[in-house]
């Protein structure tokens, strides 16, 4: 049985691979990373974020003038991409697509709050990014890059 993509949070893709999603989470919460949404005209937007993932949940806070937010919120597909350590890559690099959700509940926000590295201001607005695909890519033992994939149910 899949779950509707409606339903699939950090969580499912932590339960479904756990060795990808350990290694996606220590290149992406509480760091710089790179959100891509989509413009009204279809043309990307890139924008710098700091990701917050745990408790099964990937979430982003952003002020509520945030074109990144009006983006998701028309169109919700989006893309993100953790920073590298420099110019090697061989920190690794993971990219996750999916969709996100605007989050409203109260309950969602102060979990939110409770796992982020920093205070979100009372006025931001907060999204809860689903991941549909994730690519994390390796240099083990300064080698070449090993690409490993995970997508919605698989």
């Amino acid at each position: 049985m899949h779950e509707c993509e409606s339903d699939m949070t950090w969580k499912t893709f932590e339960t479904q691979s756990p060795n990808l999603a350990e290694f996606a989470s220590m290149r992406l919460h509480n760091k710089v990373a790179y959100l891509a949404t989509l413009r009204k005209d279809g043309s990307p937007r890139m924008h710098p974020f700091t990701p917050i993932i745990g408790e099964g949940h990937f979430f982003v806070f952003m002020e509520p003038t945030s074109p990144k937010g009006h983006d998701l919120r028309r169109d919700p597909r989006f893309a993100v991409h953790c920073s590298v350590s420099d110019t090697s890559g061989e920190s690794g690099e993971v990219i996750v697509t999916g969709k996100a959700v605007f989050i409203e509940d109260a309950n969602m926000r102060f979990v939110a709050v409770n796992i982020s590295s920093y205070k979100p201001a009372e006025r931001y607005i907060l999204f809860e990014l689903h991941p549909e695909n994730v690519t994390v890519t390796e240099y083990p033992d300064g080698g070449g890059p090993v690409r490993r994939h995970w997508k919605i149910g698989q």
